[in-house]
């Protein structure tokens, strides 16, 4: 399992990541793997996830840029003190790879500010890599 933490104005985003392997598929060059996000408001104003952007990279070095409103199907509000939590997936056509991206936040004024999901790793126990 790999884990990740960063803060960013106040919004502090942890993942941890694992592999699936009951939904992998290595013969086909297919494999799964599961990332929870957790993202906390320490700041003392109201924020709303608007966009994301994740940088995706194989362990060929193949580079994939996916972007796109919200994070599964939602643009949560997150008030002071409060947090999101949820749970998606990135298939990969190598054993490992790494991912890392950005949240577009907007304030309750309206400003609006990326924050950093720092790098972490995707990879099937026991690949060296």
């Amino acid at each position: 399992m790999s884990t990740s933490e960063a803060v960013t104005d106040g919004i502090r985003v942890e993942v941890r990541a694992e592999y699936v392997p009951e939904r992998s598929e290595p013969e086909h060059m297919r494999w799964l793997f599961a990332y929870h996000i957790r993202i906390s408001n320490e700041s003392n104003r109201s924020v709303q996830l608007v966009r994301r952007h994740w940088i995706i990279t194989d362990a060929h070095g193949h580079v994939e840029h996916v972007e796109g409103p919200g994070v599964i199907g939602q643009q949560p509000v997150l008030e002071p003190g409060g947090t999101h939590e949820y749970t998606s997936f990135c298939p990969l056509p190598t054993s490992f790879g790494t991912m890392a991206g950005s949240y577009q936040m907007r304030d309750d004024d309206g400003n609006l500010f990326d924050v950093v999901i720092a790098s972490f790793s995707l990879n099937e126990p026991f690949t060296l890599n």
